[in-house]
Order: C-alpha cells, then sequence, then structure tokens
C-alpha cells in the first residue's frame, strides 16, 4: 500500500495493479489491452483510460505494476535499423534470472520466460526474429543498459504525454551486438518465418 501511495495512484488504479501481482499476470492483461496504432507516448494512467497501448507505453505499464509489487521499474530498449522500428519491453527478475514484459502487435518479439542470465542474453533472444517482413532481414542492432524508472513517480500519472522519457531511453547508454562483417553475412529470414510475422493480434481499423 505504501508504494502505490506513492506512485500517486487512484482507486481504480490501485484495484488493477493488485490483481496484476505477477508478471505472468501483467502479460496476461497486456496481451487483452488492444494495441495503440497511434503516434502518442502517453503515461500508465493515460494509457489505462485510453484502453490502449504500443510497445512503448505497455513497457511503461508493465514496469508501473511491477514496481507497485516492489520490484524496480526497468525498461530495455532494442535498438534497429532506421529501416526498421525499435522495441522496448519491461525487465523482471525472477529466481535471480532475467525476464521480459512486452506489448506488440506481431506474433514475434514477445514476452520472455525468466530463464535469461544476463540482459544481453535476453536481448540476443530476440535477435533471430527481428527481421523486416518484407525483405526478411535482420535489424536488430544494440540494446540499452536496463533503464531504471525510479527516480521519478511522475511518468506513472502525467496527464501530458512521457515524450521525454522516450528520449532518455532513447539516449542512455546502448551496447552493440553486431559488425559491419557479421551483418554481410546475415542470412534472412526464411518465407514462412516472414508469413508468420505478418500475423497481427489488433488489426488496425478502417476510417
Amino acid at each position: 500500500m505504501e508504494m502505490e501511495n506513492r506512485l500517486r495512484l487512484s482507486r481504480w488504479e490501485h484495484a488493477l495493479f493488485a490483481r496484476l501481482n505477477s508478471a505472468r499476470k501483467v502479460q496476461d492483461w497486456l496481451n487483452a489491452l488492444p494495441f495503440n496504432h497511434g503516434n502518442t507516448c502517453n503515461s500508465p494512467r493515460v494509457a489505462i483510460r485510453d484502453g490502449h497501448a504500443h510497445c512503448f507505453e505497455g513497457a511503461l505499464l508493465a514496469a508501473a505494476a511491477l514496481w507497485a509489487h516492489g520490484q524496480k521499474p526497468l525498461i530495455l530498449d532494442l535498438r534497429s535499423t532506421a529501416k526498421d522500428f525499435d522495441h522496448v519491453v519491461a525487465l523482471f527478475k525472477q529466481h535471480g534470472h532475467w525476464g521480459a514484459i512486452s506489448k506488440t502487435n506481431h506474433a514475434v518479439l514477445r514476452y520472455r520466460e525468466p530463464v535469461y542470465q544476463t540482459v544481453r542474453e535476453l536481448a540476443m533472444s530476440y535477435f533471430h526474429e527481428y527481421f523486416l517482413n518484407q525483405t526478411g532481414f535482420k535489424t536488430l542492432r544494440s540494446y540499452s543498459r536496463p533503464f531504471d524508472l525510479s527516480k521519478s513517480v511522475e511518468w506513472v500519472t502525467t496527464e501530458t504525454g512521457v515524450e521525454d522519457w522516450a528520449i532518455r531511453l532513447d539516449e542512455s547508454p546502448h551496447h552493440e551486438i553486431i559488425t559491419r562483417p557479421m551483418i554481410a553475412s546475415l542470412r534472412r529470414a526464411d518465407v514462412v518465418e516472414r508469413k508468420a510475422g505478418e500475423i497481427v493480434e489488433w488489426p488496425r481499423k478502417s476510417s
């Protein structure tokens, strides 16, 4: 209760986070939340109220829920080439191992079980499936250090957007995972993998 009061949660938000008392439950709830196709940067409060989230908003939601139960609110940026999109996940630790909660609209880049000994090991688990559907070209290039959101609580409930936190994450130190010679020798994803990558959980509604 003390942590939830510190996060300035409303009664309804408190009740929601109280139910989300494990990483599995947080992931299940995020999966049921419609995907946000818009170009927003909403706080957890606004994302909950609006009823949708994309990967960055979902990572913040997951981090806030974990924080309410005593875990550090940590997120991880997976940085791609300029031709693809970065992806952000929330990190958690269980039994001394790292896992990740992920909000995505596709069949890949999803939840990771807490079985990874290091953050690098976890980040590398996304490498093979991080590719452009059109070409099969693999695009993951670096990952951030675990980005700690606990220095402020404002991002949890602000109504004005959290673009500044997205910028801070993007500008934080990242670890390169591949060299130019390695890039040149990469094998493209198979056609069947690319077809699987086209599956979406929440189709964009036609206007």
